[in-house]
């Protein structure tokens, strides 16, 4: 452990970020914005203009228009069916600032430990059908792939988190967007990573399905950057991920990365079960665990609120494999999402966990905003809070 004089050199080492400015934007797979908007804040200082403006070259198709008086949150859309607006918004590209980009969880009516969690960017480009985001209030509203140019700011509270809990601690970047998807774009990656590697206390954990790490493999992480990847089998995949890597392109980034010495991690969610899912989600188990050496695999069925179950059925039909396994019969669960029975649960993890555990034994298996009695049940009671978005 750092003495405290070392402590303070490596915080004041840590804490001079500034946004990318000697790299070249590349422009990422899986998005093509026709529309640009420069709202509140996004051209506040000549750094964040500059930094707007190399983006926006990019793009000369795309129009691009300044709304400086309106925040991120509020720009409205020219449409407003909610599947027209949400397909709108997933071409639609918004610069602004978040002055609460960092927070701490409040889950309740589950089994979540809750974690600090910050956002440089909302919402993001691929086309899952089963989006959880989507439902959210302020992603409902105005469902654009958003990029906040403040980021210097925004890691200053996690220095400033950070040092007043003085204690290794995770922040999270995947709750309300995915952290890779447009780093090829912001380089984003350059500064957080290097940022937490030198930070004492603050650690930095992220969520993808992005097969892009190009940027990650020749920084200084120190094991202090954790990557998680969102998996799911072949077969569900193609079915209900659409605009997005495919497994195999995601398996090979994460080998990139593991073989740079990051820590890496796999979350399987939402389960889904196809025909055939027994047999499917065995086989790719198997697959995930011999093809990556990952530190840790968290499991989860689907948790979807009202508005995204709503915005999904416009999408696949009210008959689809996802709507029919949810349980009915029984009112909402105490968070107020809406899951499969907790039988199905059970029998899904149980599998799964039985192949990890015939391959991996020793594997930190966990389950996402899950009940305490799935925990118990699959054995997993003992890996409380040694989930995805922690430590």
């Amino acid at each position: 452990m750092p003495d405290a004089v070392q402590l303070d050199l490596l915080r004041q080492r840590a804490c001079s970020p500034s946004l990318p400015q000697d790299y070249e934007p590349i422009r990422p797979a899986y998005f093509e914005p026709s529309q640009i908007y420069l709202t509140k804040g996004s051209t506040a200082t000549p750094e964040r203009r500059r930094f707007v403006e190399r983006i926006c070259a990019l793009y000369p198709e795309a129009r691009i228009a300044e709304r400086l008086d309106t925040t991120h949150n509020r720009l409205e859309l020219d449409s407003k069916e909610p599947l027209s607006l949400h397909r709108t918004g997933k071409h639609t590209l918004v610069f602004g600032e978040l002055a609460s980009a960092v927070r701490f969880a409040s889950e309740k009516g589950n089994a979540c430990p809750n974690y600090w969690h910050f956002s440089p960017y909302g919402f993001c480009p691929y086309g899952c059908r089963y989006c959880y985001l989507a439902g959210t209030p302020g992603v409902k509203f105005s469902p654009t792939v958003k990029i906040y140019v403040n980021l210097p700011e925004i890691l200053q509270q996690i220095d400033n988190i950070a040092q007043r809990l003085a204690t290794p601690t995770a922040f999270y970047l995947g709750k309300l967007q995915d952290s890779l998807a447009l780093d090829s774009l912001t380089a984003y990656s350059t500064v957080m990573v290097p940022f937490f590697a030198e930070h004492p206390w603050a650690r930095l954990t992220m969520l993808t399905k992005s097969a892009y790490v190009n940027r990650l493999l020749n920084l200084e992480h120190r094991g202090h950057s954790f990557l998680s990847w969102s998996v799911n089998p072949p077969e569900v995949q193609a079915t209900f991920e659409e605009n997005t890597p495919s497994i195999e392109e995601r398996l090979q980034a994460m080998r990139h990365v593991a073989e740079c010495g990051y820590p890496v991690r796999a979350i399987m969610m939402p389960i889904i079960p196809i025909d055939g899912w027994q047999e499917v989600y065995s086989t790719f188990t198997k697959r995930l665990l011999e093809t990556v050496n990952i530190q840790r695999l968290t499991l989860g069925g689907i948790c979807i609120y009202g508005s995204a179950r709503d915005l999904m059925e416009r999408k696949m039909g009210t008959r689809n494999v996802i709507s029919e396994h949810i349980d009915s019969t029984t009112p909402k669960a105490d968070d107020g999402r809406e899951r499969y029975p907790q039988s199905l649960r059970h029998e899904v993890y149980a599998l799964i966990i039985q192949v990890a555990r015939r391959l991996r034994p020793n594997l930190d298996i966990a389950l996402c905003l899950e009940e305490q009695a799935l925990w118990e049940s699959t054995g997993l009671a003992g890996n409380m809070g040694r989930c995805n978005c922690h430590l």
